[in-house]
């Protein structure tokens, strides 16, 4: 009897682990499947992540939902055909590193104007490229 509880309990355990390791919503769960959509809702969360001035007690959250939905998105369309030769990837893509990188570089350090500007370029050309169906 212990010897059939046991593989139960581990059949149980791995189908819980592969149900939940399968879903497609990626760790922020914002992530729906449809690219345009989800590459507008990266952009609405890195432009408020991006623009939360430094004393304000929300900056670490919002950082921290900043990186899991780059991580998610990267994770998610970096080796999807149909999506990686968009220009809208490829730009999205480059802001997407120039933010990783400044997260990981200077972590509490604030985003300097430069790349501010660079970044909301790049933004309003991908808004534009999907507007196109590019």
């Amino acid at each position: 009897m212990k010897q059939l509880l046991t593989r139960i309990f581990a059949l149980v355990l791995v189908a819980f682990i592969g149900l939940t390791g399968c879903s497609s919503a990626g760790v922020s769960g914002q992530m729906t499947g449809n690219y345009s959509q989800d590459t507008l809702t990266v952009i609405d969360s890195l432009r408020t992540a991006i623009n939360v001035p430094d004393d304000a007690p929300e900056k670490a959250a919002a950082q921290a939902e900043a990186r899991a939905l780059i991580n998610d998105f990267a994770s998610r369309y970096r080796r999807d055909a149909s999506v990686s030769g968009l220009s809208s990837f490829r730009t999205v893509s480059t802001a997407l590193n120039a933010i990783a990188g400044h997260y990981s570089s200077y972590p509490n350090r604030p985003f300097p104007e430069k790349l501010k500007n660079r970044l909301e370029q790049e933004f309003r050309q991908v808004e534009a490229a999907l507007r196109r169906g590019a």
